[in-house]
């Protein structure tokens, strides 16, 4: 190839190199062809350094990338613009900017370089990445002084680090400015709002796209679940549907918490079959969100079959399946699912083990639970959460050891929720002892003074040792309080449409109906005993 040098001119010898580094996949490649064209004495060639530094780009290899550009004496725009999207790709975002600023100087020699169009995008977006909102504005007159206003793509990009910088009036502004609005600045917008939880702001931006794309769709529905909006997730879904618009693999991931939050096993029924229909099984995190909407909804079966047929099962598969055995009681087959994940050499995390402290807890295994516990820290370097001694306090409460529970509370290196005291407070009315439930309700007078069920336990606990003056005392505070129960709300599943019913609300539409049905079925089952009784009279 050397020997060549002499016949080709520099452009045919670029040619020659371009396809072959176009089509590197790997570092050892490239430094190959790099030392072919080292041999050429093309090593001052913008156009081929660029294309190595894009290749160095795509491998993480950006002190490579830096040595090459170092080695050009005079660069161009081009591999200036390919370093500051190397940086930047990289999130080394100072080394951007001070890239863009040492071609800021060579636009003051004699024959200068300007940015371009190619420049502001990545620029912009490390200047967001800082988190610098005086340099950000810097920035912005640059923007506005070299021409480039009007240009949609680096107009979404200054707008997109407003929304870093949570300066929403200035991203309105630029927005507002576009002179035409492409459907990414749309979802930019709308996902700017979202990930700060401002669904309103959200829903009213989303409301006013003209063209709405499954991104669109899929974000308004990931930022509902999040919030735990469930049924507002669950609507946009369906509107997306009669919008006609497919649902990808994103947007199944994003609703199927919704089905599972809801009951709506109906709908994840159809999800599951659109997702087999489509392919869309092969992917794991959809079978993860399967496995779980089928335990949450009561079909463990349904989720072990899947988890089964599963080809490639990560942590959150083996999780998820033991987090849903646990739920249903089956603490045994969660702790020998555990331990075939360990003959898998799947590492556990955090949920596993609150599926399993969970599980122990539920079935009473004392010694099983405790021993999980403590292998947490010593065997798997995972430091327990709240919600691991929130298990394990449940575990001594439940097998009636109260004063390890309580000891174990006092020795946790986080404060104690409601959650654990009122845990506690429980596994001592199971087991009449009075004394913890005083001191458990003294911390949950502190957490919850307005929780009635708190004062409800501890009245029914001095009930049953017969302590009455107890019992006046816990009524007395609870009217005292003027506290109200917080009203019994349940939901069902009809005709793909989930209905939420509230304990006296009579605000449905079709409350009458409803009323009028249980009358019938009351005066049904009163017509049906009377019978019975008159059958034994005549029999007798």
């Amino acid at each position: 190839m050397a020997a060549s040098a002499g016949v080709l001119s520099i452009k045919g010898l670029e040619d020659m190199f371009a396809p072959l580094l176009q089509n590197c996949v790997n570092m050892l490649k490239m430094k190959k062809i790099h030392a072919q064209i080292v041999k050429c004495s093309l090593s001052q060639s913008n156009f081929l350094v660029t294309k190595m530094v894009d290749t160095c780009d795509s491998n993480g290899e950006i002190q490579y990338a830096s040595l090459l550009f170092n080695e050009v004496v005079e660069p161009n725009n081009f591999l200036y613009n390919a370093m500051i999207r190397a940086y930047t790709h990289s999130h080394r975002f100072l080394l951007a900017l001070e890239m863009y600023r040492q071609m800021l100087r060579h636009s003051q020699v004699e024959e200068p370089i300007f940015p371009n169009k190619f420049t502001y995008p990545y620029v912009v977006k490390a200047c967001g990445g800082l988190l610098c909102h005086e340099l950000g504005k810097q920035l912005h007159g640059h923007v506005f002084k070299f021409g480039f206003r009007s240009n949609i793509v680096i107009a979404t990009a200054m707008m997109n680090m407003y929304i870093k910088y949570e300066n929403f009036a200035d991203a309105h502004h630029m927005f507002e400015e576009m002179s035409e609005k492409d459907v990414i600045s749309w979802n930019s917008l709308i996902c700017g709002h979202i990930k700060l939880g401002q669904m309103k702001r959200a829903r009213a931006v989303f409301e006013e796209m003209p063209d709405k794309s499954i991104v669109s769709w899929t974000a308004m529905i990931t930022g509902y679940t999040k919030l735990g909006c469930h049924s507002d997730a669950l609507d946009v879904f369906r509107r997306m549907q009669m919008a006609g618009i497919k649902p990808d693999w994103i947007s199944l991931v994003a609703v199927l918490p919704v089905c599972a939050q809801l009951g709506a096993l109906e709908l994840g029924k159809w999800i599951h079959f659109y997702a087999d229909k489509n392919g869309f099984l092969q992917k794991t995190c959809i079978c993860n969100a399967l496995i779980e909407m089928y335990a949450k909804c009561g079909n463990v079966n349904r989720s072990l079959e899947l988890f089964d047929h599963m080809h490639d099962r990560d942590v959150i598969s083996w999780s998820t399946m033991i987090v849903g055995l646990s739920n249903h009681g089956k603490a045994r087959e969660a702790i020998e699912l555990f331990q075939e994940m360990q003959r898998a050499k799947v590492k556990p995390n955090e949920i596993t083990f609150v599926g399993l402290l969970s599980a122990c807890a539920h079935a009473g295994f004392l010694d099983e639970g405790v021993r999980y516990f403590d292998s947490m820290k010593n065997n798997y370097k995972i430091e327990p959460g709240i919600e691991h001694y929130g298990c394990l306090v449940d575990l001594l409460g439940r097998t009636g050891c109260l004063d390890r529970g309580l000891e174990t509370i006092k020795r946790m290196p986080m404060k104690p929720d409601s959650a654990i005291w009122g845990s506690l407070l429980s596994s001592c009315r199971t087991h009449s002892n009075l004394g913890i439930a005083v001191v458990a309700m003294e911390h949950l007078l502190e957490l919850e003074p307005d929780d009635t069920g708190n004062y409800v336990l501890l009245s029914n606990i001095y009930a049953d040792l017969g302590k009455w003056e107890g019992v006046s005392r816990m009524r007395k505070l609870i009217r005292s309080k003027s506290m109200k129960k917080t009203p019994g709300c349940s939901m069902i599943e009809a005709n793909n449409v989930v209905q939420e019913f509230v304990s006296a609300d009579d605000s449905k539409p079709f409350s009458k109906d409803i009323y009028q049905m249980l009358e019938l079925v009351a005066l049904h089952q009163s017509i049906g005993d009377d019978l019975d009784e008159t059958i034994l009279e005549l029999e007798g």
